[in-house]
C-alpha cells in the first residue's frame, strides 16, 4: 500500500496530536479489542486482560512505541519494523487477522479522543497506515 504525501502529512499530524498519550491509547485499543473480539485474548494467556491491567498498559505502550517508530519512518516501514516482524512471524505467530482487528480498535480509540481532527481524509490515511504496518508485521510469515 502506497502512502501519498497527503497521507504522510495526516499521519505525522495525528501522531503529533497523540503526544504523550500513546501508551494510554494503545492500552485502550487493546482493551477494546479484547472485549469486542474475545478470541484475541488467546494470544495473551499469561496476561490479566481486565480493565486497567498493568500488563495491558505495558503492552499498549509497546504498541504505541512501535507505531510511533513507524510514523517517523514512513518511507522505510520494513526497515523500521524488521525486528517486530521477525518476532511476530517466528516466535509469537499471531494470526494476521488480529492486526486488522487491533487497527480497527486503534481507529475507534483515536476517533473518540480526537473527534474534531478525525476527518474522512485523516481516517483514510490512518487506515492505510495501519494496513501498511500490518502488512509489514506479517510479511515474514510466508
Amino acid at each position: 500500500m502506497v502512502l501519498s504525501p497527503d497521507d504522510k502529512t495526516n499521519i505525522k499530524t495525528a501522531w503529533s496530536k497523540i503526544g504523550g498519550h500513546g501508551a494510554e491509547y494503545g492500552a485502550e485499543a487493546l482493551e477494546r479489542m479484547f472485549v469486542s473480539f474475545p478470541t484475541t485474548k488467546t494470544y495473551f494467556p499469561h496476561f490479566d486482560v481486565s480493565h486497567g491491567s498493568t500488563q495491558v498498559k505495558g503492552h499498549g505502550k509497546k504498541v504505541a512505541d512501535a507505531l510511533a517508530t513507524a510514523a517517523s519512518h514512513l518511507d522505510d516501514l520494513p526497515g523500521a519494523l524488521s525486528t517486530l516482524s521477525d518476532l511476530h512471524a517466528h516466535k509469537l505467530r499471531v494470526d494476521p487477522v488480529n492486526f486488522k482487528l487491533l487497527s480497527h480498535c486503534l481507529l475507534v480509540t483515536l476517533a473518540c479522543h480526537h473527534p474534531t481532527d478525525f476527518s474522512p481524509a485523516m481516517h483514510a490515511s490512518l487506515d492505510k497506515f495501519f494496513a501498511s504496518v500490518s502488512t509489514v508485521l506479517t510479511s515474514k510469515y510466508r
